[in-house]
């Protein structure tokens, strides 16, 4: 049974993919990389079976279309328990969150819920974005926390470690957002329900290859999302 897995979603990631997973399973025996990816037309799922052939620690799921980053992890954190995962990470394939970074998380999760890796915890610690998406980021992160009250500071943050005791009592299947949402709505449930939020500081890294997933729908859900949190708390429904 595999005690830590690093779940990664990819989408037209072939490149990055043969070169980030190397560099997280050596961070730590114990660790097995599950790759959820939606049906990629650039072949991301070839490579990953291919070096899933060669190294059992490598796992693969492929989807049946593209579909956003929060089914893909709903799908990953499922898989994940299923195999008997103590610790669950989420990341990205692209570099921006330093695998270098899992041993650390992986010692604060002796004592938190949830390990948060924050671009905003010590000052703003994110290399390559332009000017106009950092503002975007920062003060969208000043705007969640305003309406929500959630104490984290970098809300929309992708890279976390989660016990398994965390994710089976959020009801992953009731988790309805997609994109930064989904990263904002994780954590509020998890905050609501009185469970250990740690936020540690990484250098984030913006991509050097393949592009962005960003776009403005995603923008404009995590804008709402804020406000259905608060009201279907307020109603007593998370």
């Amino acid at each position: 049974m595999a005690k830590k897995v690093v779940v990664i979603p990819t989408y037209n990631e072939r490149d990055n993919i043969p070169r980030i997973v190397p560099q997280i399973l050596a961070q730590d025996p114990e660790i097995e990389v599950l790759v959820v990816d939606d049906s990629s037309p650039d072949g991301t799922s070839a490579v990953v079976e291919e070096m899933r052939r060669q190294n059992p620690r490598v796992h693969l799921a492929t989807r049946e279309r593209r579909a956003g980053i929060g089914p893909a992890y709903k799908t990953g954190f499922a898989r994940a328990l299923d195999m008997g995962a103590e610790l669950i990470v989420q990341m990205d394939a692209d570099f921006s969150h330093p695998p270098a970074s899992l041993p650390e998380f992986f010692v604060h999760a002796q004592h938190a819920d949830v390990v948060l890796g924050s671009r905003y915890i010590n000052g703003i610690t994110v290399v390559n974005w332009p000017i106009e998406r950092l503002l975007l980021s920062y003060f969208g992160n000043t705007y969640i926390r305003a309406v929500t009250r959630l104490p984290v500071r970098d809300t929309t943050g992708g890279f976390k470690c989660w016990r398994r005791e965390a994710l089976l009592a959020l009801d992953l299947p009731s988790v309805r957002s997609n994109g930064y949402a989904f990263q904002i709505e994780m954590t509020y449930r998890l905050w609501r329900k009185g469970m250990r939020i740690r936020e540690v500081p990484i250098i984030f890294m913006d991509r050097t290859v393949g592009d962005s997933k960003m776009n403005k729908r995603i923008s404009i859900e995590a804008l709402w999302i804020v406000w259905w949190l608060r009201m279907q708390d307020l109603r007593g429904k998370l």
